[in-house]
């Protein structure tokens, strides 16, 4: 059974997005195909698909190394989401379904209480569910893969701080929840405009990556 493409580019951009491929590191087929427990075949299309992501960079003569950017290349990853994140709201408020609405209540609901009880373990990660139910509700492909690209690159170039005041960084997810939901697309956008820009300073520029243990390789797809 083969493992398809999609699985091992999966793979490989989690690991380079934790650390265990540092910035800089050669990848060769070989190597990848043995970590992850598959042919070259689909290693040699999940290394394409991440050149053009802009994760991996290959060279003639050197062939495939883990991308290095520069601070000001990571500083405009953040600039780019203030602005495409906000036009995301802004058509979620047009398109979105019920189903979008009672996953994104849900989301805030959960967030609201872990903040009001202090429990702040989890609140960055249902923050980054919220955000990546809001670019789904923009029923736009090209927008939510842009947006999935910048939050891959983002969460390998930055650590991202808890809020400093988790009950009002909830609360600006409940309004931009709300506006959504009136079908208020200016408001929307403004909201989440308002929310990157307040945020963008907890987010501070990685020098090193914890490192994971090795991958036993990938499952295969089912037939």
């Amino acid at each position: 059974m083969r493992v398809p493409a999609h699985s091992v580019c999966t793979a490989i951009r989690d690991d380079i997005v934790s650390g265990v491929f540092p910035r800089g590191a050669k990848l060769t087929e070989e190597q990848l195909a043995r970590r992850y427990g598959v042919s070259r075949i689909p290693v040699r299309e999940a290394l394409r698909t991440l050149e053009a992501e802009g994760f991996v960079v290959t060279q003639r003569h050197a062939g495939a190394h883990v991308a290095e950017l520069s601070e000001q290349e990571a500083a405009d990853l953040l600039e780019v989401r203030m602005l495409l994140e906000p036009l995301g709201a802004a058509r979620a408020a047009r398109r979105r379904t019920e189903a979008h609405l009672r996953v994104l209540r849900g989301l805030v609901r959960l967030g609201q209480e872990r903040a009001r009880r202090g429990q702040a373990e989890d609140l960055r990660a249902l923050g980054g569910w919220f955000h990546e139910t809001l670019a789904q509700a923009s029923v736009s492909p090209g927008l939510i893969a842009l947006l999935t690209q910048l939050r891959h690159k983002i969460a390998w170039m930055y650590a991202v701080e808890q809020p400093a005041e988790p009950v009002a960084y909830w609360a600006e997810h409940g309004a931009i929840l709300d506006a959504v939901a009136r079908g208020d697309a200016e408001r929307a956008r403004a909201l989440t405009a308002l929310h990157a820009e307040r945020n963008a300073g907890a987010h501070r520029l990685r020098t090193s990556h914890p490192v994971r243990p090795p991958r036993r390789g990938l499952a295969p797809a089912r037939p």
